[in-house]
């Protein structure tokens, strides 16, 4: 039997694999639910399952062939707690390999070159590369860090909302949007932020971007503020990066590059790929390295 390598990219909304020869042609690809391990660790294992079954039923393959499979995962949670293990043990593949989200996100962004990549979602994380070593920044969750991501931005136009409602800030257009739709209500804000996870946070952030080209001054401040943050990461991690070769990732990465310094927008490039490629592409190289198989 053909051992065919899996890459898989499992996130906080939804699971996706592809099944791929070993020199890593995709033959077929499948979605799934859900994948957070810190959120729910066996939930993530069944979603992973399915949606490798998925994509080799796809590829017209017998989906119990999965267990045969060599599997590189990027999950995100992996540098939080102790769940990768657990994880790892009940996964049905013959071999697994799991790392980061951000790894599959940098392999397929820039390949096998030096570089570095940030992703600005609901968080914010960075990566670089420099003679095959990958360093991190960043990546800690919304409650200590995460600065510069959505659910920060979205968390300080609810905050700035309040401040405006009680008169300590000038209100604006987009604090007045805010507050129209919790019906001038304080209260409501105070209740929607003890109920909210991050990604519901997250949902107001293109909000601050779309008024701030429209010049209103609460959400310039807001987004000055992110990108404030984002840029004092990309210093850090460009001075480990191999190379002057920055690659922005994220729902938020459209909206982010007039917001940075100019000596980081002189140096963006386009991903090469998406973190699904990434991962097939990590998957056959370790298949390579443990079986000295030529690629």
């Amino acid at each position: 039997m053909t051992d065919y390598i899996l890459g898989i990219d499992g996130g906080g909304t939804s699971c996706r694999a592809a099944v791929a020869r070993p020199d890593g042609t995709i033959l077929g690809r499948g979605k799934s639910g859900a994948a957070n391990i810190l959120t729910d660790p066996n939930n993530a294992i069944i979603s992973i399952t399915e949606a490798a079954k998925a994509a080799y039923r796809e590829a017209g393959f017998d989906e119990a062939s999965v267990n045969g499979a060599s599997a590189f995962l990027g999950l995100a949670g992996t540098n939080v707690g102790d769940l990768t293990r657990y994880v790892h043990d009940r996964l049905p593949f013959r071999h697994t390999d799991i790392d980061s989200d951000g790894l599959i996100a940098l392999q397929g962004a820039i390949g096998d070159e030096d570089g570095a990549v940030a992703i600005l979602g609901t968080g914010s994380i960075y990566m670089g590369r420099k003679n095959g070593t990958v360093r991190y920044i960043g990546g800690w969750g919304f409650t200590v860090g995460d600065l510069g991501g959505g659910a920060r931005i979205g968390h300080a136009l609810l905050q700035e909302a309040l401040l405006a409602h009680d008169g300590v800030h000038a209100r604006s257009p987009v604090t007045d949007v805010v507050l129209e739709e919790f019906k001038h209500d304080p209260r409501g804000i105070v209740e929607f932020a003890r109920l909210s996870k991050p990604g519901d946070f997250g949902r107001f952030a293109p909000l601050v971007f779309d008024h701030a080209r429209q010049g209103d001054p609460q959400a310039i401040a807001i987004a000055k503020a992110g990108a404030t943050a984002v840029n004092e990461s990309l210093d850090a991690i460009m001075a480990q990066a191999g190379a002057p070769r920055l690659c922005l990732l994220g729902g938020l990465a459209p909206l982010y590059p007039n917001w940075l310094s100019e000596h980081h927008r002189a140096i963006l490039v386009e991903a090469q790929a998406d973190a699904l490629t990434g991962a097939v592409a990590l998957a056959a190289n370790r298949r390579k390295e443990r079986t000295g198989a030529a690629a």
